[in-house]
């Protein structure tokens, strides 16, 4: 029996997903068509704001980043939740697992700092309006795009390494939809009480991200509401609104999810606040920033017109 207990784990197996008889094919089918959507979604976004010279501004800029970064985030998860739903072997292997948390770790810190870039971009144009164009040059943006790249691939790193020299021995299920820090630390066979550091770091960068947007949008707000004109606080509004709602869905999902310390969450809310944040929020993103938005669905309906007339030149 100890042999038995000792046996070191190769691979971890996800104990949430229900086999196709129990419904598996119907949840893989409707997260088919919701990856399909987000993929689509964002690679529109991203090509109109590329191709569309009107949306060349440093917000469009960010927005674009974000819908590149959103395509690959959710790569990092959810074709292995589908590969699953339709397996009988739902496992990964620990190198696959530690793969999949750094990549999905590290994009998704990647997209909070964009996020922040975003909103001191709003922040001088309504705040700042006058200086705005020697401020939010092109430079500056590429520059803070890097600079979030470094921070997101950068700062999990220790923390995989760390963990990928961790023995893992006994069970090797994951009551989880994705390979994340907690439900895997729980399986390891020796002490990981230097977790704490790591969760400390992690809830310095989310509460430091929070509250620079936060404070942003609220100094925001209130400029907004001094503009005389009815018609400019309406457009301020609904630009800035459109962030506010992908702001607050990101991280709202995201510190319930990793603000929580020693405090625990039944294993049905610890998935449906994962599920919030690896699949719905992907998924309004490109319906927020698209069809909420003027300015994009003037700029799709100028690419699709445009593509029109050479089809029917062609002809």
């Amino acid at each position: 029996m100890t042999s038995e207990n000792q046996t070191r784990v190769t691979e971890f197996l996800f104990s949430m997903f229900p086999h196709l008889h129990e419904g598996g094919l119907l949840f893989f089918i409707l997260l088919l068509l919701i990856y399909g959507f987000i993929i689509t979604g964002n690679l529109m976004i991203f090509i109109v704001t590329q191709l569309d010279v009107a949306l060349h501004t440093p917000m469009y800029f960010f927005i674009r980043v974000l819908s590149f970064l959103e395509i690959w985030y959710t790569t990092a998860t959810i074709p292995k939740m589908l590969s699953c739903l339709v397996s009988e072997q739902k496992t990964i292997s620990l190198a696959g697992c530690l793969l999949q948390m750094y990549f999905f770790h590290s994009l998704g810190i990647t997209e909070g700092c964009v996020l922040t870039a975003m909103a001191i971009d709003r922040y001088i144009a309504i705040c700042n309006p006058l200086h705005y164009p020697t401020i939010m040059t092109s430079k500056l943006c590429i520059h803070l795009t890097a600079g979030s790249c470094l921070c997101g691939f950068l700062l999990v790193l220790p923390e995989i390494a760390w963990i990928g020299t961790l023995p893992f021995c006994g069970s090797n299920q994951i009551q989880q939809i994705f390979c994340d820090f907690t439900p895997v630390l729980s399986l390891a066979c020796t002490d990981t009480s230097l977790v704490v550091i790591v969760d400390a770091i992690h809830a310095v960068e989310i509460l430091a991200s929070f509250l620079v947007i936060a404070l942003s949008y609220l100094q925001i707000i209130v400029v907004i509401l001094q503009m005389p004109s009815a018609e400019g606080r309406h457009k301020a509004f609904s630009t800035c609104a459109a962030h506010l709602a992908v702001f607050l869905l990101f991280f709202g999902s995201v510190a319930v999810m990793y603000l929580r310390f020693s405090a625990t969450y039944s294993v049905f809310w610890d998935t449906a606040i994962a599920v919030t944040f690896v699949i719905l929020a992907p998924f309004l993103n490109p319906i927020i920033y698209s069809l909420r938005n003027k300015d994009m669905k003037d700029a799709i309906g100028r690419l699709l017109g445009y593509q029109k007339r050479a089809g029917g030149i062609e002809r």
